[in-house]
């Protein structure tokens, strides 16, 4: 028997069906399985589209979904779809996410604490200084630092993130058992061990010069941030600060001397509103996470009390407002204040505006089997 998600890496494979078709043939259908055994017309009727239903079927006569499935299993490759919990919780906000995700490491699906970090190949002394200085802050106070691997900024932000004890993601424009460029081979073994190569793309597809500006979307998509060190005019990193802006992340941009090429992409970001980098704290400072080590540990030491049962209690499922949940959970404001405050810390809550607050599911649900409620 065919495991269900080898379905899903089959329409990975169909050109003309991402995210929104996946979402609609998932409507129509009980599950990608059906849709992937269905003919024809009942793909039309699904909404497919003629010249999506013809390269669906297609790749369906010309591919053995069984073996792929065991290559992938055998080569270590892990497959997140959308609709799992393991999916990176960021990436899922974002418009039209990837409905798969290939991953070789681990990819903490609630790694709240995220900054890419990006710039050109042909990197300065200036922007390979600032971009030691990043790595190495970000990863000093357990931020994971999001990038490309390519040459230049990329590496470096990679490199610095590791050297400095911190965990690193890589988004590829090819296949996560592909290796680009070929110098990066260690680097790329470094980054399974302390987090992930990440690739929407097939197992074995190779670099593409089209496969890397819609792979900037998804560097983006996990972070809270995007920092562009250095960037011509035409720089892709300059694609990934547009899609963040479009995500609602907050742009950093390094500026640099006005008569050099790499600094006219990040100059250009800052005349037109993004955020000028002056310091390597300005990033933690803005995004209010130079506590990252606190809450890590906080949240590691304590367990639920009796107070916070009672707001888990509370919450379940829903986004309440601070004064609802007072109400319904019969406790005075202060405590459930001063207890909102904690389980914030310890990453067990967050806020969702307006003094609004929503469970962590994946924080809550450990502390709960401990206590065996």
């Amino acid at each position: 028997m065919i495991d269900p998600k080898a379905y899903w890496v089959g329409f990975n494979l169909v050109k003309g069906i991402g995210s929104a078709r996946t979402r609609a043939l998932l409507e129509h259908f009980d599950s990608l399985q059906d849709a992937w055994n269905a003919d024809r017309g009942k793909l039309l009727e699904a909404g497919m589209g003629e010249k999506a239903a013809d390269n669906l079927i297609q790749v369906r006569r010309q591919v053995d979904l069984e073996r792929i499935w065991a290559s992938i299993l055998q080569k270590g490759i892990q497959v997140i779809t959308f609709q799992e919990d393991g999916y990176p919780r960021r990436l899922k906000e974002v418009d039209l996410p990837p409905p798969v995700l290939f991953i070789r490491g681990e990819l903490h699906a609630d790694e709240d604490w995220a900054v890419a970090v990006v710039g050109t190949r042909r990197m300065t002394a200036y922007g390979r200084q600032v971009t030691e200085e990043l790595g190495e802050h970000l990863g000093r106070h357990g931020v994971a630092v999001v990038s490309g691997l390519a040459r230049g900024v990329d590496a470096i932000a990679h490199q610095s993130s590791l050297r400095a004890g911190g965990r690193t993601y890589a988004v590829l424009g090819c296949g996560v058992d592909v290796v680009y460029p070929p110098e990066h081979r260690k680097l790329s073994e470094e980054i399974i061990q302390n987090g992930a190569l990440i690739s929407e793309y097939p197992v074995g597809t190779q670099p593409d010069s089209s496969n890397f500006p819609p792979r900037n979307r998804i560097i983006s998509g996990l972070s809270q941030a995007v920092v562009v060190v250095e960037a011509g005019e035409t720089s892709g990193a300059l694609i990934t600060a547009a899609f963040a802006a479009d995500q609602g992340r907050e742009v950093f941009a390094v500026p640099g001397y006005i008569h050099a090429a790499q600094s006219k992409g990040t100059n250009r970001l800052i005349r037109d509103g993004a955020r000028p980098l002056l310091n390597v704290e300005d990033v933690l400072q803005s995004l209010n996470l130079e506590q990252v080590q606190e809450y890590r540990q906080n949240r590691l030491q304590f367990p639920l009390d009796e107070t916070e049962k009672k707001v888990v209690d509370v919450l379940g499922d829903e986004t309440l407002h601070l004064d609802e949940i007072q109400v319904k959970s019969g406790m005075s404001i202060d405590t459930v204040s001063s207890t909102l405050v904690m389980m914030e810390l310890k990453g067990m809550v967050r806020q969702a505006g307006g003094m609004k607050y929503t469970l962590v599911r994946e924080r809550i649900a450990p502390y709960k089997a401990k206590n065996g409620t």
